[in-house]
């Protein structure tokens, strides 16, 4: 944790303006952007304190929306997906609109209910260069494609018990069980949601040989133009 600066104290928390929610060093929070026509931004808390005068500031961790990274949204990216990213800086307290939750990728797809105020990050983003740590991610279904949860799956009774290895970074794997669009699979949305049971073309066939799982690279290319995000805010 950054030092406390001379002239100035931590605090252990700060009461939104206009609210009696508080905020703690932690916490995920909702900030004004400089243009009110966009959503607000989003960043994780890293202190709180207050100088001589009584001013309030935090020091955040900033959360990118896919479209502020560099090589912008795409397809397999979630309307409440936030990267992680590697840029710090430091804002007038005055600034905070509200709290949020940034929710594990695993703990967003088990939730019941999404609020507005929840979000998810699967990725750690470096804002200079656009690289993402995990580099790689699994991919699902016969188009090859990372996994959305905004986007219904079905998943094959016949090989869900099987697992294919992905590389992550080349060090090491974990397991997917097989997954299905419904378009990919020739099925309505309507359809697959009255379906008991799915067999997949190869599970349903004489052919058991099951094609290898690929991987996905989540980092665009280098030769991306870099441009900055945030510029620092008063009250």
């Amino acid at each position: 944790m950054a030092k406390t600066r001379p002239g100035k104290k931590d605090l252990d928390s700060y009461t939104i303006r206009g609210t009696n929610k508080i905020v703690r060093a932690g916490e995920c929070v909702l900030m004004r952007p400089t243009d009110t026509s966009k959503p607000p931004y989003v960043a994780r808390v890293e202190k709180i304190e207050q100088d001589n005068r009584s001013n309030v500031r935090v020091r955040v961790r900033w959360y990118y929306r896919p479209e502020e990274s560099i090589g912008g949204r795409r397809q397999f990216h979630g309307a409440k997906e936030l990267f992680l990213s590697d840029h710090y800086d430091v804002q007038s307290a005055h600034t905070i609109e509200g709290k949020c939750v940034v929710h594990s990728f695993k703990n967003y797809t088990k939730l019941d209910n999404v609020a507005a105020e929840d979000y998810y990050c699967r990725f750690e983003y470096k804002a200079a260069t656009g690289a993402f740590t995990p580099d790689r991610v699994a991919v699902y279904c016969k188009c090859e494609m990372p996994y959305n949860p905004d986007d219904l799956m079905v998943q094959c009774e016949g090989c869900k018990d099987c697992t294919c290895g992905i590389k992550l970074q080349g060090l090491k794997t974990f397991e997917v069980s097989c997954r299905y669009h419904p378009a990919c699979v020739g099925v309505t949305i309507e359809e697959a949601k009255k379906l008991d049971h799915f067999m997949c073309a190869e599970c349903s066939s004489d052919d058991d040989i099951k094609k290898p799982q690929t991987t996905f690279s989540s980092s665009p290319g280098s030769d991306s133009k870099v441009e900055p995000k945030r510029r620092k805010r008063g009250p």
